[in-house]
């Protein structure tokens, strides 16, 4: 595809969607076109998937049920709005993409990890991001940042216990670990200033390295 794909990672709390705008906000200003969007969601059809997904009344949907409500979110997504994007040449910012689906669905919902990718590698075609920035951040701080941000919506998620949130946080380590080209971490406990200064230098080594530029 002519464009690119970064897709923006990490736990509850991480203040991903604020550095994703001023990421955003950047990069038009230096000429790119540029796509921001979520998961899940991010297109009409798939927005509904998500209000299903994430309302914190669903207390009895089954772990695979939920699994398979992701990829079917991500495939419509993928479909409606990001590949034509990257096809168009732009960039597309995704909040979120498979490997949220691996920790949260595989590792702490213990699903497994094998099998959630399966399930999104058929969703997704194989589509893969050509760079992640994983915002990396305790749990104990993340959700108390989420306790004491009122406009922030309440979801499923939200319910989870501490010890959950833990399992998320190291499956995502154990992912760096394993690609670490394509996966870069972000100390997203620092304040917002310095998470997109080094976001922002991350992405600018990124596009600079695959001599990507504005048209």
């Amino acid at each position: 595809m002519k464009g690119l794909f970064i897709t923006i990672e990490g736990g509850e709390g991480a203040g991903k969607s604020t550095i994703i705008r001023r990421l955003h906000r950047q990069l038009e200003t230096d000429g790119f076109d540029v796509l921001a969007t979520r998961e899940p969601g991010g297109s009409p059809l798939a927005e509904r998937i998500r209000e299903l997904i994430l309302n914190p009344e669903h207390t009895e949907m089954d772990v695979r049920t939920e699994a398979l409500l992701y990829a079917a979110a991500r495939r419509q997504h993928l479909v409606e709005k990001v590949i034509p994007h990257i096809e168009r040449g732009g960039v597309v910012l995704c909040d979120r993409f498979v490997d949220s689906s691996l920790v949260y669905q595989g590792a702490a919902r213990g699903i497994g990890i094998a099998e959630v990718r399966a399930i999104n590698m058929f969703a997704t075609e194989g589509l893969l991001p050509d760079a992640t920035l994983y915002f990396d951040i305790d749990p104990e701080t993340g959700i108390e940042r989420i306790t004491g941000h009122k406009g922030r919506e309440f979801n499923r998620l939200d319910r989870e216990s501490l010890a959950f949130h833990e399992q998320v946080r190291a499956a995502y380590h154990s992912l760096l670990e394993t690609e670490p080209e394509r996966i870069r971490r972000i100390d997203a406990g620092k304040g917002e200033d310095e998470v997109f200064t080094e976001a922002w230098t991350v992405l600018s080594e990124y596009l600079r390295a695959k001599n990507y530029q504005a048209e």
